[in-house]
């Protein structure tokens, strides 16, 4: 198993209201709750559930962002490089725009972080950083332009080679083509697909669109309140489902 997410919990921080509106002392409110799966090599595991059960920051968590307050996560081929740990998963955002320094060109965007990690010497920059367009469909002559001058399925693509270029192992998609148009969606999830069949690429994809899911995901994990309630193949659990909330997501899809 590539990742195994074991009996995990996370807790934040709560303010908690004292005497004459002053904050008291602090308890924690726990935002996921004992929550078990894997993911293996070369698969998609898509997580769907309403906005704040918990999706995104157990995907933080995976990522070593958001501490864990109790159980266990355990990514295979973590180690070191000269720029400290390379974790073997890369996050691909939900926002193209925002999550693009509008300072730094297309060659540093896709090479700054490889390049301090160790992955591969200043010098070959330019050359590693023309691999990484092909790989996700963008031409090499736009190495020194600005962010700004793409289009939002162009910025996505931008957002995945530099996610690429750290080597990883497992991306999470954390609703990587809901700010993109319907037709730019499908030319996104389907780089993802080549993506992770020439690259043997596991996914963790977050998203509460039941269309995309059925279109990327091997299997389902359906999260409410912070805890799984079901997890299974595409099939079984958006055919099937077996919890009254997963067949309540599904109806609401289709309202």
């Amino acid at each position: 198993m590539l990742l195994t997410v074991s009996h995990v919990s996370i807790a934040y921080p709560a303010r908690r209201r004292g005497i004459a509106g002053f904050f008291g002392a602090t308890e924690p409110h726990e935002v996921v709750h004992d929550v078990s799966f894997g993911i293996d090599e070369g698969e998609t595991l898509a997580l769907v559930g309403e906005s704040g059960c918990g999706k995104t920051t157990l995907a933080r968590a995976i990522l070593g962002l958001v501490p864990v307050s109790s159980g266990t996560i355990s990514l295979v081929g973590e180690e070191s490089g000269k720029g400290g740990t390379v974790r073997p998963a890369q996050m691909v955002f939900q926002d193209p725009f925002a999550s693009l320094n509008p300072r730094l060109t297309v060659l540093d965007l896709v090479t700054e972080a490889a390049v301090a990690h160790g992955l591969f010497p200043r010098a070959e920059r330019r050359e590693r950083a023309r691999a990484l367009l092909a790989d996700v469909g963008l031409p090499a002559d736009i190495l020194d332009r600005y962010p700004h001058a793409f289009s939002g399925g162009q910025r996505q693509r931008l957002n995945i080679a530099r996610a690429l270029s750290l080597e990883p192992r497992l991306l999470v998609c954390d609703e990587p083509v809901s700010a993109l148009d319907v037709s730019v969606q499908a030319q996104v999830l389907n780089l993802l697909a080549d993506l992770r069949e020439s690259r043997r690429l596991a996914m963790l994809f977050i998203s509460h669109d039941i269309a995309v899911v059925r279109h990327v995901a091997d299997r389902v994990t359906v999260m409410q309140s912070g805890r799984i309630v079901e997890i299974g193949t595409a099939d079984q659990v958006l055919d099937h489902p077996s919890h009254p909330y997963t067949r309540a997501l599904l109806d609401a899809c289709l309202d």
